[in-house]
């Protein structure tokens, strides 16, 4: 008996099967603008500690940042949620990854971090001042650790978090950044143009929450129609491929420095 057909069936069967498998994810696509034909402008920082040194560089007010041409909102946290209510995914492994956070010219860079439980926070100072980060964990171990000038401290992400993390420098009042821990990687904050996206995702019905930190969104505006995501929460049936939700409007009073 010739079993090589048999044998090239089966791994084709297998080969077929697999990219089945990676077939069934979604990616999801979308673009934060904010609802007004005036967008507010920058805000600068001005030091009032180390001045000589915070005071060289331009510090930005990150509460609230859009694009005065294109209207997008930067910085709208969006994820895959788990709670109470929410989504039931498989466990995802552990990737181990290390994500910097740096105090850099008197602020914190980048000002959204997003890790998967097992990560490891590393924070840097590349200033010539020292500095604090003063991590409120819920679930993790809380930590309010002093970085010196050009020192380097690690901490361990062991749990997901509720919600958005602050993390805040009790020396320089106006730093602040936010570290976002889940136990899966589906998740994204906008960029310059507003615009996100989240890839892999699992197929089917899946639980969103949105955040932001000037305020609550959970009025918006979708192709011209009106949509309440209560709880800041929103549900999608997510397809194989590309999910792209289009500009989703937010009002401009939901949003405030």
């Amino acid at each position: 008996m010739n079993i090589r057909p048999l044998i090239a069936g089966t791994a084709a069967a297998y080969a077929l099967t697999a990219s089945m498998a990676m077939a069934e994810t979604g990616t999801l696509k979308m673009r934060f603008v904010y609802d007004s034909n005036n967008a507010p402008k920058v805000e600068l920082i001005e030091p009032n500690k180390d001045i000589a040194f915070c005071g060289k560089h331009e510090i930005p007010n990150e509460k609230l940042l859009v694009d005065s041409e294109t209207k997008g909102i930067k910085n709208v946290l969006v994820y895959v949620y788990t709670g109470r209510g929410g989504t039931k995914l498989d466990d995802v492994a552990a990737k181990n990854e290390t994500h910097e956070l740096a105090n850099d010219k008197c602020r914190f860079d980048p000002h959204y971090v997003i890790a998967q439980t097992g990560d490891t926070l590393k924070i840097t100072n590349p200033d010539t001042v020292g500095h604090n980060a003063n991590l409120n964990f819920f679930a993790n171990k809380a930590e309010n650790l002093m970085i010196p000038a050009g020192a380097d401290k690690e901490v361990a992400l062991e749990k997901p978090e509720p919600a958005a993390i602050p993390v805040e420098c009790n020396i320089h009042p106006w730093m602040r950044a936010y570290v976002v821990v889940l136990e899966h990687p589906y998740a994204a904050v906008s960029g310059e143009d507003g615009t996100l996206t989240i890839e892999g995702i699992p197929t089917g019905e899946v639980m969103f929450r949105v955040s932001h930190e000037a305020g609550k969104i959970d009025e918006v505006k979708i192709d011209g129609s009106k949509e309440s995501w209560r709880r800041s929460r929103f549900e999608l049936d997510i397809k194989p491929g590309m999910n792209d939700l289009g500009d989703v409007l937010v009002p401009a009073d939901a949003l405030s420095l």
